[in-house]
């Protein structure tokens, strides 16, 4: 019984931390201190975690929304997954900018923006993180009603 709770609880890896303790051709990671964040045209706030959103190919980014931030009415090429990683996610649907019609997707929900569908979405009272995943590239094509 005793080599087993020295298994349990002893693990070489976990015992002091050391990031050299992982092979880099097995863990590859970002800190969360190691982020660059973005100022978008829209007011979101974007972090690149894989891949280029400008360019042809999968990307992985985290946006933030700040409270009281919301992009207009918009479409993008491609279709585009969405995690709620913390906070509440407003979301709409139509050429009409209307907040007040918006629905709470809370943390913890997965959404897919369709291609070519037009939404508009941000935070309301506290700010919202989000991870979405893509192909890119990730363009923004305006579709509000004037």
């Amino acid at each position: 019984m005793g080599s087993v709770s020295a298994l349990v609880f002893v693990r070489p890896a976990e015992a002091d931390g050391n990031p050299a303790n992982l092979n880099p051709a097995a863990i590859a990671y970002t800190l969360p201190s190691q982020l660059k964040w973005v100022t978008q045209p829209n007011g979101a706030i974007n972090a690149v975690l894989r891949g280029d959103p400008s360019k042809p190919g999968p990307y992985i980014v985290l946006t933030k929304w700040t409270a009281h931030h919301m992009s207009r009415p918009h479409f993008h090429p491609n279709d585009r997954f969405v995690v709620v990683l913390s906070g509440t996610w407003w979301v709409g649907t139509g050429t009409k900018y209307d907040p007040d019609s918006t629905v709470p997707l809370p943390t913890g929900t997965f959404a897919t923006h369709y291609g070519k569908q037009i939404h508009y979405d941000g935070a309301k009272d506290e700010d919202v993180v989000l991870e979405i995943v893509g192909e890119g590239p990730a363009t923004q094509v305006a579709a509000e009603e004037k």
